[in-house]
């Protein structure tokens, strides 16, 4: 390359900046991400038909949503070893053989979820997707931030997250279709959470395209040449992320940041559905008084009583489901503008403020929307701004995270920093149901889930303080030794 052409490129727009073959990883990347994304998504919305197909139990029953927050941890559980584990391998083996293996093991445990038969063999293969799960973030931004242009990554990597909003709006379409073929029964009705794990299994298609084009960054391929990368065991790149006085800090200051964000999505926001389900099916029952009344005037377990049910069920039923599935539509609208918004935010005041603005407005939209959502229509405006606050500094540990570590460590030490917060958020699963069932469980639902997560949002301020020491990489060069 020409000096000239050294000099001219930076004043171009980013996406000129991008030839074909970075375009080529990007959406390879982001494909991995959306896939990854379209996964969490389907469990989030299966997961409660399912233990309430699994366990013999309505899914409003305590019980059920309980052990729904326990296979949730088992899931973050399993995506945060996966994150260590093959954060590690992709410095020491490459980010694109291992961003390919990543994916054919969520893909094949998404599948194999397809034939649960009760709860514990649910939760074990949620747990082994969570592997594969973890793995893909760390190995996909890096895969970027070391492939495109210093003139494109911030807005590739923002990108990135935007695009994920996708995968997300994908699972919701997914389950609205299968709904339709449950209720055409085109499929047996109660078996539609299986057909959703069914579809998680074809991103291991993309293999068959992506697999022999996708090559190793330059700068990868450069340390190994020159023997630069970790040896030894899987514990080696942590042993020397934690030697340097530079890297253990970005390190302890990274993974708290993405802890933040992580638990503040999963612990917290994860169950807005939840609150939803109980908060919409009051305000469809009040439509209806006469059939709630026939429901309260038989004896429970007679046949009046299981036919008043079943005439109430079928006329709310839809309507939840169907402001559901709206509420959240726009909950992932509300997303990839906070996202992008991000994005920008960071690339012209800074990472540090950015972060710092973001965790302050997601405490207290978190707490309002918890405190005072009520119908369908509150959740129609409050969805949107609970979405871009929560997942807006997502698209920030994608841009920040890979700046905090050189490239022989950055896989390893992005992965450690995003999926530390997994085990973060699986903590903050368990405490939530504890806080929600034996804090706050005596109070008439749905305050159990009001009060849970409202007090769960003092999570943020950790975030708050830890940006304070965190090292500023705006308009840095990615970090070499």
């Amino acid at each position: 390359m020409s000096t000239a052409t050294v000099h001219v490129m930076p004043s171009l727009p980013w996406w000129k900046q991008l030839t074909p073959y970075h375009w080529f990883v990007f959406f390879v990347a982001s494909a991995a991400w959306f896939f990854d994304c379209l996964d969490q998504r389907l469990f989030s919305l299966a997961r409660v038909p399912a233990l309430s197909s699994l366990m013999e139990k309505p899914p409003s029953d305590v019980e059920v949503q309980a052990f729904g927050k326990i296979v949730t941890a088992w899931f973050l559980i399993g995506w945060g070893i996966g994150g260590m584990i093959f954060g590690a391998l992709g410095d020491r083996y490459g980010r694109a053989k291992m961003l390919t293996l990543t994916i054919l093991i969520y893909s094949f445990f998404t599948g194999v979820s397809f034939f649960s038969h009760n709860e514990i063999d649910f939760t074990i293969c949620r747990f082994m997707t969570g592997l594969g799960v973890g793995g893909v973030f760390g190995l996909a931004v890096a895969l970027i931030a070391e492939t495109v242009p210093a003139g494109a990554r911030v807005q590739c990597l923002g990108l990135l997250q935007v695009l994920s909003t996708i995968g997300n709006v994908a699972a919701v379409a997914v389950k609205m279709a299968i709904d339709s073929m449950q209720n055409a029964q085109i499929i047996t009705p109660g078996t539609g959470w299986r057909w959703m794990f069914l579809v998680g299994a074809l991103p291991a298609c993309m293999i068959i395209f992506t697999r022999k084009k996708l090559r190793e960054p330059e700068s990868w391929l450069k340390l190994k040449e020159e023997g630069r990368l970790p040896k030894g065991s899987i514990f080696t790149p942590y042993k020397n992320l934690l030697s340097d006085k530079r890297w253990r800090k970005n390190l302890v200051v990274g993974s708290l940041i993405a802890s933040t964000g992580v638990v503040g999505l999963w612990a917290i926001g994860e169950y807005a559905v939840d609150l939803q389900s109980a908060v919409f099916k009051t305000h469809f029952e009040s439509q209806h008084s006469g059939l709630v009344q026939q429901v309260k005037a038989a004896t429970p377990g007679s046949a009046g009583f299981t036919e008043a049910q079943k005439a109430l069920d079928a006329v709310i039923k839809k309507p939840i489901e169907d402001a559901k599935n709206l509420a959240y539509l726009l909950n992932m609208l509300g997303a990839a503008v906070g996202m992008w918004l991000f994005t920008r935010f960071a690339a012209v005041a800074g990472r540090r403020l950015a972060f710092f603005i973001g965790f302050g407005l997601a405490m207290v939209v978190t707490v309002f929307v918890y405190w005072k959502m009520s119908s369908p229509m509150d959740a129609y405006w409050m969805m949107p701004l609970m979405g871009a606050v929560q997942l807006g500094p997502f698209a920030g540990f994608a841009i920040y995270l890979p700046e905090l570590f050189p490239g022989r460590l950055r896989s390893t030490g992005t992965s450690f920093c995003y999926n530390l917060g997994r085990f973060a958020a699986a903590a903050g699963s368990f405490y939530s149901a504890v806080l929600t069932q034996k804090v706050f469980g005596a109070f008439e639902k749905p305050l159990p889930y009001r009060y849970s997560a409202m007090a769960m949002c003092a999570i943020f301020l950790v975030g708050m303080v830890a940006v304070l020491f965190a090292p500023e990489t705006k308009d840095k060069p990615l970090p070499e030794d």
